[in-house]
């Protein structure tokens, strides 16, 4: 019986753990490590860590930080931020990841990806696709954690990382990112049905109702979420969580 990939998504800035609201106020929330530890013991699926101040620096996510994320996890996990050259990719590769996530270089140099996914293969390239809308309403994207336009509708550059190679497309919603209020199935469902590629969605999930939407109603492959699995309750206390197999087996077809 198939489910759906559940994926925490963990945000690093300065070497540690933080949440955002709107990819702006960034909380502490604790040791990254630490958390891998206990993903580790709650058996998810796999992880992705993204440094959020990568691309704005100017530099690659530490491969010191992914080298000690491999020797810890027991699961597998993609990293990204600020990843730009094939022997980057080559190195995050050897040092234990499964994938690397691409946003900011894959819209500046999109043949970039075509020459990764010729390199490494489809599998290990992820493309996230940061989306809000423009001061006339209009979807697009945006990168250096959301700070410029790229003026690409999300469809648009959704189509061209996937003819570029691409294996699997991110879609998050800047609007909805730790409002934990549900995802933007619209458009999670509009880039789902017209890629041939795997789709996770992110950015709004707060329960398993929200994950579920996904699933069924907007075809997503993957299901991705920060705020749900390190906050517990209204007032959001940090605790690390993830579903347990009872509550797994709702998303069963």
């Amino acid at each position: 019986m198939f489910r759906p990939r559940v994926i925490p998504v963990l945000l690093l800035k300065n070497k540690g753990l933080v949440k955002s609201t709107k990819f702006k106020d960034h909380r502490y929330i604790g040791d990254p490590i630490n958390a891998v530890k206990i993903f580790n013991d709650l058996k998810a699926d796999e992880l992705v860590f993204l440094d959020i101040l990568a691309s704005k620096e100017g530099r690659c996510i530490s491969l010191n930080f992914v080298k000690n994320v491999g020797e810890e996890a027991n699961m597998p996990f993609a990293v990204g931020g600020g990843i730009s050259t094939l022997q980057q990719i080559q190195n995050i590769i050897a040092a234990g990841a499964e994938k690397v996530v691409i946003s900011s270089n894959a819209a500046l140099d999109p043949d970039f990806i075509r020459s990764a996914s010729e390199s490494f293969g489809s599998s290990t390239i992820v493309i996230c696709l940061d989306v809000k809308k423009n001061i006339l309403g209009k979807e697009q994207t945006w990168i250096i954690n959301g700070s410029q336009p790229t003026g690409k509708r999300p469809l648009e550059f959704a189509l061209q990382m996937e003819e570029r190679g691409a294996g699997e497309i991110i879609i998050q919603s800047i609007e909805r990112d730790g409002m934990m209020q549900g995802y933007d199935i619209e458009l999670v469902r509009k880039i789902s049905a017209s890629v041939t590629i795997p789709v996770v969605a992110l950015g709004g999930a707060g329960d398993l109702s929200h994950l579920k939407e996904a699933y069924i109603d907007a075809y997503a492959n993957g299901l991705a979420a920060g705020s749900m699995f390190v906050y517990y309750g209204s007032r959001k206390g940090i605790l690390i969580n993830y579903p347990d197999p009872t509550e797994m087996k709702t998303f069963i077809k």
